[in-house]
Order: C-alpha cells, then sequence, then structure tokens
C-alpha cells in the first residue's frame, strides 16, 4: 500500500521535520512517497521501512533540474560576451538537452532580453569597423561567422554610414606611418594588401593607398601632420 505525506508546511522546523517524518521540500518538487512496511515498491521489492528503525523515504528527483544548469551555464557565456541565437543554442546543444527544451530555454532568454541580435549587430560595426577599421564586406563576415540572421545583416549593413572611402583613407594612413623608411612600391604592395584584408573593395583601396601616399610625401591629400 502506498501512503502519500502531505507536504510540509513552510513554518515547520527542520528539527521538528525530522521527527515527523516529513522531507522539506522546494517549490514545485513532487510530494514525498513512503512505501509502508511489507508495501510492494515499484521495482518490486518488498519494503522494510519500520523494520530496523530506518526511514525509507524515496526523494524523488525535481523536474527542471538539467534546464536550471543548462541556464546557469548560458548566463555564465553571456557575462562573458553577447551571443547570437545560434551561438546560446550551440551552448545548449552541448548540453545534451532535448531539442524542445532547447528552444523554450532559448525564447525565454529572448523575452529577457538576454538574446538581442540587433544589439548584437551594432556591437559588431563599432567594434569591426569603427575600431578595427574593417569595411562592410568585413563587417559581414563577421556577422556571417556569429550567425546572424540574412535580413538582420542585410539592414544593419544598409545602415551604416556611408563614409567608407573615408574610413578606408583613414586607415591607411594611419598605417603609413608604421611602414618608416619603405620605397613607395614596397607601401603600395603592402597597403593594398592589408587594406583588401579588412575588406574594402578594389576601387575604395586604390584611393586609400593613393592618398596615403600623399600625406606621406607631402602632397596635395595630406591631412596629417608628421611629428
Amino acid at each position: 500500500m502506498v501512503h502519500f505525506e502531505p507536504k510540509a508546511e513552510p513554518d515547520i522546523k527542520p528539527a521538528a521535520a525530522a521527527a515527523t517524518g516529513a522531507t522539506t521540500k522546494r517549490r514545485g518538487a513532487l510530494a514525498t512517497v513512503s512505501y509502508l512496511p511489507g508495501a510492494q515498491a515499484p521495482d518490486g521489492s518488498a519494503d522494510d521501512a519500520g523494520a530496523d528503525g530506518t526511514d525509507d523515504t524515496v526523494d524523488l528527483p525535481e523536474a527542471g533540474s538539467d534546464n536550471e544548469h543548462a541556464e546557469q551555464v548560458l548566463l555564465q557565456r553571456l557575462r562573458g560576451r553577447s551571443l547570437s541565437i545560434s551561438e546560446a543554442r550551440g551552448v545548449l546543444v552541448g548540453l545534451d538537452l532535448p531539442e524542445n527544451e532547447i528552444e523554450e530555454i532559448i525564447e525565454r532568454f529572448i523575452r529577457l532580453d538576454y538574446l538581442d541580435e540587433a544589439k548584437l549587430a551594432e556591437q559588431i560595426v563599432y567594434s569591426q569597423h569603427e575600431r578595427k577599421g574593417l569595411g562592410r564586406s568585413g563587417v559581414q563576415a563577421e556577422m556571417r561567422r556569429r550567425g546572424l540572421d540574412k535580413e538582420l545583416i542585410a539592414d544593419t549593413l544598409d545602415a551604416m554610414p556611408d563614409d567608407e572611402t573615408e574610413r578606408a583613407i583613414e586607415v591607411a594612413i594611419k598605417r603609413v606611418q608604421q611602414l618608416g623608411r619603405l620605397d613607395d612600391r614596397t607601401i603600395d604592395r603592402r597597403l593594398n594588401a592589408f587594406l583588401m584584408r579588412k575588406g574594402y573593395p578594389s576601387s575604395v583601396v586604390r584611393e586609400a593607398v593613393q592618398a596615403a601616399l600623399d600625406s606621406r610625401n607631402g602632397g596635395p591629400s595630406s591631412g596629417v601632420r608628421f611629428q
């Protein structure tokens, strides 16, 4: 025979709970199940509770503990840097959660604004374009690498300021200062390769390299004073 004991009241002290056999449960946990002496347990074995004075109360595992752990792992990753939905899903897949539970956590984190791909796209523009000097194709490549939505990538690139040539010239002039006393032909070759790696189109690269060489040689495009 199976007897279901009621859940312990919140005001039961630990000592009182031990004396009454009540078990304190976290919210949402299943009630304690006690098998009376001689009753048949689910595994087919007879229960000996009471024969030797021990309490054979069975504590069932709490539902959702794996999800709670997964959410904590994901939050820890998000403290380090923003994640795209694709990256967050990859973290959860690595924890061997069922697909439906993964999607539930993803949707919950989106509702809480823990996952915000629009903000992540803005961060990429700032870090890759404004700070590192990458061109549009370089920014696009980084967004694709991070797994952002294609439409979001297109919208973000369209919203970027139309100053790619100016930005390329700024990057080239800064770079040329680091090339020391190399001859113009060598500088031309290195600047071309440098700007192409940053994702600037060839037409912009040519203009930026010429402006950088002019600035180095004191030509008309020079807007920088070398000290």
